[in-house]
């Protein structure tokens, strides 16, 4: 009897291969059974024994199939978990789980009616800063926090070529680092009272400086601010920068 969780994964770009496929291999319990992907070459250089299928409909459809994984680019994280929850199957879906509240809140109804599992793949909780920072809060060694400030910058004056770099929902620098550093102010101090929030942003970037050489999109901010009343009555802040040269503290 095979009491693995077969697992099918859509797509084979930098999160399928770095995280999602070798993690999945070294999870006792799993198998990493059907992979998604327009290039089989590239699967099977890698793993010769998982089976290919040229698209995510084969997965749904695949009655051999329990547990579907989306690291996809983030617009096409709603369609794809919404048609894996209606095919039955479980769900993880890579952060951020979608682009707007509003579908967040259909996956949630639609997995909580069809009974099925429905996860965010949140790598960041497992970093040692974060968990030693964890480790000292539940301890009371830093007494009553009541600002917390974290950053996640990333001077890179070089804009690759990739969908984040691209216009349209879901992508620039919120999407792709914000769910880190709000997951893990939420993992230290949920639960919490009532959460507001603010942003200030500045628009696509003009060659700024001239380190940029094109114009490129930061959706919604080069360097953004988001706050919000998470930390049970303090202030937790986010920062998040493509071209702040300087070095800042990861936790303030």
């Amino acid at each position: 009897m095979n009491d693995r969780i077969r697992v099918g994964l859509i797509g084979y770009g930098y999160a399928s291969k770095t995280f999602h496929a070798p993690l999945i291999m070294g999870t006792p319990g799993l198998e990493l059974a059907t992979i998604s992907s327009s290039d089989e070459t590239k699967v099977k250089a890698d793993w010769p024994k998982v089976s290919v299928v040229s698209e995510p409909r084969h997965l749904f459809s695949d009655p051999h199939i329990d547990l579907i994984v989306i690291p996809t680019p983030n617009d096409t994280h709603f369609p794809l978990a919404k048609a894996a929850l209606e095919a039955g199957k479980h769900v993880v879906v890579d952060k951020p789980f979608t682009v707007t509240l509003s579908q967040a809140r259909e996956l949630d109804a639609l997995a909580r009616s069809t009974g099925r599992v429905l996860s965010v793949f949140h790598n960041r909780r497992w970093d040692s800063d974060f968990l030693t920072l964890k480790a000292l809060l539940a301890n009371g060694v830093l007494g009553e926090v009541s600002l917390f400030e974290s950053h996640f910058d990333r001077f890179r004056p070089q804009v690759r070529d990739r969908w984040r770099e691209q216009g349209g929902p879901g992508s620039g620098i919120w999407y792709d680092l914000a769910p880190h550093l709000l997951d893990q102010a939420v993992q230290l101090f949920w639960p919490a009272g009532q959460h507001g929030g603010g942003f200030s942003a500045t628009a696509a970037g003009r060659a700024i400086y001239g380190l940029f050489p094109r114009d490129f999109i930061l959706s919604p901010a080069s360097r953004d601010f988001a706050r919000y009343d998470a930390c049970r009555g303090g202030v937790c802040a986010v920062h998040r920068s493509w071209f702040a040269r300087q070095l800042c503290k990861v936790w303030s």
